[in-house]
């Protein structure tokens, strides 16, 4: 049998045949006779925490075997403080990504407002924002940009750990094993609507300043002179329903591809969470984080034009926002709209989103948080 010895100072590992279940025999303290019981296969929610040692149905610990006991995977808890560590990572990781790439986002949004004069793709958008304004032009709104992510990020990733760990305890190994997909796109839904009511208003502030660098000297002056002239809710929340639109899409498809894509690197690897590495973990977090941004992008594109024409001063006349969306959308066209700075959109989530999963795992690492994976309970 392949077996292990537990001694006061270390364990000793024999070489031996790999079974489905490991038997490991603890010294008893009163006795002095070797008690055995099995190591039951990793079960569903956390891959990186060390795997449970499950009790024999005839078997009683003692006491001081108790205390060497370690809880399986599927009895990990996961409290407050778990929450907040993901929802630090989230809103650094988001902060980050998105503060450094502003100058794409610039030249998107350059390119989605006036398409008549950026009209040269997105190396040449880059060209003719430094000819005209200089290349400082391409770090507007990197203040509500910045920070307007990093809060969203704080509830975007925090929300979807809360949301798919609740369900996925509520429904039991298996039911969280059958139904993940759904999970993800739930929790990653719900996380992100409440994402948005915190986003919306440095997202409008950031557009606000990206079409008309003259609006305001600083990022702070642009939020209060918007206050001021257009009130709340009509100067900060009149791209909410599109941003909803962009962003709700956006993140039901970047987390639940990304699992599924995930899955599969996995699967073709041979290997797992619990089985890899640190750094192997995060290089399967880039490159499923590169698909998941490109279908995020392509998905919520549209809304994404929406939103940046909305935001722009006079855009789709006067009246409600509603009918302002409707005219910007006749106005443009469905091609446009599904097409107008798409490549560049593309290269920007996919390299964001990359980013995003990769600088999540190591900060959730460097935090000291095991991360829930969805785990199949029958291997």
């Amino acid at each position: 049998a392949c077996s292990r010895f537990l001694s006061p100072s270390r364990h000793h590992f024999d070489n031996c045949q790999t079974h489905a279940t490991e038997v490991l025999t603890i010294s008893s303290t009163t006795s002095g006779t070797m008690a055995p019981f099995n190591v039951l296969p990793t079960s569903l929610y956390t891959p990186t925490v060390t795997a449970g040692l499950v009790a024999q149905k005839n078997f009683v610990p003692s006491v001081s075997e108790k205390l060497n006991f370690v809880p399986s995977a599927a009895e990990t808890k996961y409290d407050m403080m778990y929450y907040l560590k993901g929802a630090l990572a989230g809103g650094i990781c988001c902060s980050i990504t998105h503060g450094a790439l502003c100058p794409v986002d610039v030249v998107k949004t350059r390119m989605q407002l006036d398409p008549v004069t950026y009209n040269q793709g997105m190396v040449g958008g880059f060209r003719q924002v430094i000819a005209a304004e200089g290349a400082g032009a391409l770090l507007t709104g990197l203040g509500p940009t910045a920070f307007g992510y990093f809060v969203q990020g704080w509830f975007k990733f925090g929300g979807v750990e809360f949301f798919k760990i609740k369900s996925a305890e509520s429904l039991g190994p298996q039911g969280a094993w059958d139904n993940r997909n759904v999970i993800y796109l739930g929790a990653s839904a719900a996380a992100e609507t409440i994402a948005d009511v915190f986003l919306c208003p440095l997202e409008a502030t950031r557009i606000r300043l990206v079409s008309n660098p003259t609006y305001a000297d600083s990022s702070m002056a642009a939020f209060f002179k918007m206050a001021k002239e257009e009130g709340i809710i009509g100067g900060f929340y009149a791209g909410f329903g599109p941003i909803l639109m962009k962003q709700v899409p956006y993140t039901m498809a970047k987390f639940a591809v990304q699992g599924i894509a995930a899955e599969k690197i996995y699967d073709s690897l041979g290997s797992s969470p619990k089985e890899m590495s640190s750094a192997g973990n995060v290089s399967v977090s880039l490159g499923s984080g590169v698909i998941a941004g490109v279908a995020a992008a392509i998905i919520s594109h549209p809304a994404d034009t929406l939103l940046s024409k909305v935001n722009k001063a006079g855009a789709g006349g006067s009246g409600s926002i509603m009918s302002r969306l409707m005219n910007i959308a006749a106005e443009t066209g469905v091609v446009k709209l599904c097409t107008q700075g798409l490549g560049a959109r593309c290269v920007m989530i996919g390299t964001l989103t990359a980013g995003q999963f990769g600088i999540f795992d190591s900060v959730m690492g460097a935090l000291g948080a095991s991360k829930f994976h969805f785990h199949d309970p029958n291997h």
